[in-house]
């Protein structure tokens, strides 16, 4: 830290408002399972109803002398606010309890901190944190003098308080460089995936909606899965095999909570845009949550943060395992496209269900028709078969084969491409009968 702060360990006192505003109000359960996320040994949680918070300690002062002698009769090392404190409120705190103080944003920073594994994600939440913490530096060196002079350092000096900011604009700009280059390189394969014609679909959702698990059981992977706030932190990518669409590229993404600080966001951008240039969104929805609504519209509210909310999105219903009489379905809209999906991805009801809708939304623009192919198209014919696109095979009077497909546009443009010949000059040249509604469009 770039100020001194008191020792401690994990003991902690949790405090949350009520009578807040309907727009600021926090969930206490969801603010326990934070705090339990970080490894936090809850001794006591307190209700503070406080519909005008003080500019000094945001709770009142007679609260403020409760919880000290709380902190002394219970040994807290850390008192933990379901709340966004100021700079000075957090000092003003820390003076009169003697311990640690943090508030919401930075209990979730500490979680990130710990779930980081990857360089990438380490060096976001070092970003994340050092822009939080530098509005916190002052005051926090205040019984320190100007810097002395000497050797070679004679001069009017600097505060240390001044030494500090510099330093961390140094680190903040350092960081900044290396996640820029990180956000080249995922656009450049993400622009590498785009030549090869392999769509994208990207997991989003409230945080332990179930995800990890959703996607380990699509992919057969062994992502990290957990029933804890925020398990999943740095982006995995995994290809997946459909019908009638070919190779897909599913991506696991961070969780999304209710009033997500807006650091987190911006230090994520770059991971966070996997999903805004994605070409279907599956918003993963714990069913079994009474508050699933919220939560929705809180999803809702971060794609929308980064530029994703016009993206089609396929919502998946998870956890079925615990609801009574409710069966894995494909619930469609008006037009007949799949909505939503029930499942369950811990015991795997449903799955198919889910490959089926994505299926139909990535591959609404379908090849079905009969191809009559010569022999110099075999090595086209064996492609065909090894993506399980033919539905049947015959052969004419002159010894041409005649096969019955059905794929994706995307995937019959790749193919025919690679022979050398434009779809549509295919189509018109080799093609005995199809559909002109789903047939491919100009490449």
């Amino acid at each position: 830290m770039f100020f001194e702060r008191h020792g401690g360990g994990e003991r902690a006192i949790l405090v949350h408002l009520e009578g807040q505003s309907p727009e600021a109000r926090e969930d206490p359960q969801e603010f326990r399972e934070l705090a339990l996320s970080a490894g936090a040994d809850i001794v006591a949680f307190a209700n503070v109803a406080r519909h005008q918070p003080t500019a000094k300690f945001l709770i009142g002062s007679g609260k403020v002398e409760e919880f000290r002698d709380l902190v002394k009769a219970e040994q807290a090392d850390l008192v933990i606010f379901n709340h966004t404190l100021t700079p000075s409120q957090e000092r003003n705190l820390e003076r009169i309890f003697e311990c640690r103080v943090l508030d919401r944003t930075g209990l979730i920073l500490d979680i990130f901190a710990q779930r980081a594994r990857t360089h990438e994600g380490k060096l976001q939440v070092e970003l994340a944190q050092l822009e939080h913490m530098s509005t916190r530096l002052v005051r926090g060196w205040t019984h320190l003098e100007r810097q002395k002079g000497g050797i070679g350092l004679r001069g009017p000096g600097e505060t240390q308080l001044e030494t500090d900011r510099r330093l961390l604009r140094i680190r903040l700009r350092q960081i900044k460089g290396r996640l820029e280059k990180v956000r080249s390189q995922r656009e450049q394969a993400r622009r590498g995936r785009k030549r090869a014609d392999i769509p994208s679909v990207s997991l989003v959702g409230y945080t332990n909606a179930g995800k990890s698990t959703l996607f380990n059981a699509l992919t057969q992977s062994e992502v990290y899965a957990a029933d804890q706030l925020f398990a999943t932190l740095d982006p995995t990518l995994r290809r997946l095999e459909l019908d009638d669409v070919g190779p897909v590229v599913l991506a696991d993404t961070v969780g999304f909570i209710r009033h997500l600080p807006h650091k987190l966001v911006e230090a994520f951008r770059a991971t966070l845009e996997e999903s805004s240039n994605s070409d279907l969104l599956l918003h993963v929805i714990d069913a079994h949550e009474p508050e699933r609504m919220e939560q929705i519209e809180q999803v809702m509210a971060v794609l929308g943060e980064i530029g994703a909310e016009g993206l089609p999105i396929l919502e998946v219903y998870n956890k079925l395992d615990l609801l009574e009489g409710v069966e894995p379905q494909i619930q469609r809209d008006a037009d007949g496209k799949p909505q939503r999906v029930w499942v369950s991805a811990r015991d795997g009801r449903g799955l198919e269900l889910v490959g089926q809708a994505i299926a139909e939304l990535l591959g609404d623009d379908l090849f079905i028709g009969t191809l009559r192919l010569e022999q110099r198209f075999a090595r086209l014919r064996a492609l065909f078969f090894d993506l399980g696109a033919v539905q049947s095979e015959d052969h004419d009077e002159d010894g041409n084969t005649l096969l019955a497909v059905r794929l994706s546009r995307v995937e019959f443009n790749r193919l025919v491409s690679r022979e050398g010949m434009k779809p549509l000059e295919f189509i018109e040249q080799h093609t005995l009968q199809y559909k002109p509604d789903l047939a491919v469009g100009q490449p």
